[in-house]
């Protein structure tokens, strides 16, 4: 029996009832009707006119094209998609892992992250350094290693600290793995997302034979309605075997959401780079907002993605102040309590705000009202 998900039972609470959601970790959506004005005809045929049986477990071969020209060195036949990320996730514990078998996982973390492998074998947290940055060492994981070790899980940009791993850091991670012969699921669903000019780490799949690069149309392109992910792995097998897994699952994508999703990734760069701009103009509106207030919040402006992990230096704690945050002005926070670990200390006096949709300006004049009523 796995775990209540404490976040989304959080978001199942709050989220469409809550007037400013101000802690979503996905950028600005759009209408079906502006995805497929993008469209040419031809591929507005290929979504109106298609056909509404099954499709293929592993993705539609010409979506699967389109996902593997977003990277530098993967094909076709190293992709498989999956109804989300969740499924992705859920895939690569269950294919990878056994009894016998040890993860590694940084922390905090997405829940799934950590209570998928606990639920199967033994797992390790190694916590991220908010002194550092919100960095990973590197020197952690390697003690954290032990003979059975066959799985280690990251996630730059990070959620929920918008952290990105330098790129030496990273590429010692590999090296680390690779002798040890250790997985990485690269949780890698923010990359290309950031204020304008972030430079994202590579894919992992591009640069490790053993890497998986889980990867979703909802973050980063701010389309989770179409409810595509997939992984990229050079390992054939593996990916065979996750295929069989799907089998359990979802079966198959969705026909509608695999052509809306090429139609989205083939105009990729214009979807990103409206969803930066708007990082771009939300962000300065942050960095005022907290040194107005810094007697209350500490703030650090994460590397990428659309969501940050400032302090809260309030007496109450972090979730007495959300929760009357909410409750009395409408603003929606994440609160670092909802990523409390059983494999390691997470800060408890931290939340999640995002700034990567429109319509900031409202929920910012709300919190500040809010705090002046303090």
């Amino acid at each position: 029996m796995l775990p209540e998900f404490r976040l989304e039972t959080h978001f199942s609470k709050w989220e469409f009832k809550a007037r400013f959601h101000m802690t979503a970790s996905d950028a600005e959506s759009m209408s079906m009707r502006d995805l497929l004005a993008l469209a040419t005809p031809a591929e507005r045929e290929e979504f109106e006119g298609m056909w509404l049986g099954y499709t293929e477990t592993f993705g539609a071969p010409d979506l699967r094209q389109v996902i593997a020209t977003t990277y530098a060195r993967q094909r076709a036949s190293d992709v498989l998609c999956f109804a989300g990320a969740s499924e992705g996730i859920f895939a690569a514990n269950a294919v990878l892992l056994d009894k016998d078998s040890h993860a590694i996982v940084v922390t905090p973390n997405y829940q799934s992250h950590e209570t998928l492998p606990m639920a199967i074998c033994d797992a390790s947290g190694v916590a991220l350094d908010p002194e550092d940055g919100w960095s990973l060492d590197i020197d952690k994981v390697a003690a954290a290693i032990r003979p059975n070790t066959r799985l280690v899980t990251i996630n730059f940009p990070h959620n929920p600290t918008g952290t990105i791993l330098p790129l030496d850091r990273y590429h010692a991670l590999v090296e680390l793995c690779r002798k040890h012969g250790i997985y990485i699921l690269h949780d890698e669903i923010f990359n290309g997302l950031g204020p304008s000019g972030t430079e994202h780490l590579p894919f992992i799949a591009d640069i490790y034979e053993r890497g998986l690069s889980l990867n979703v149309m909802s973050k980063s392109f701010g389309l989770p309605g179409l409810r595509i992910g997939w992984i990229a792995c050079a390992d054939a097998q593996l990916l065979s075997k996750m295929e069989r897994m799907k089998h359990y699952l979802s079966i198959c994508s969705s026909g509608p959401s695999e052509r809306l999703t090429k139609i989205a990734l083939t105009y990729r760069d214009r979807l990103l780079a409206r969803n930066c701009t708007i990082i771009d103009e939300n962000l300065p509106k942050l960095d005022a907002f907290f040194e107005r207030h810094s007697e209350l919040f500490d703030w650090r402006r994460p590397d990428g993605s659309c969501m940050g992990f400032p302090r809260y230096k309030g007496a109450e704690g972090v979730e007495q102040f959300t929760r009357s945050l909410v409750e009395k002005s409408g603003v929606l926070l994440l609160p670092s309590t909802i990523y409390k670990s059983e494999l390691g200390t997470v800060p408890t006096d931290r939340f999640r705000i995002g700034f990567g949709r429109k319509g900031i300006d409202a929920g910012l004049a709300a919190f500040e009202e809010h705090l002046c009523g303090l």
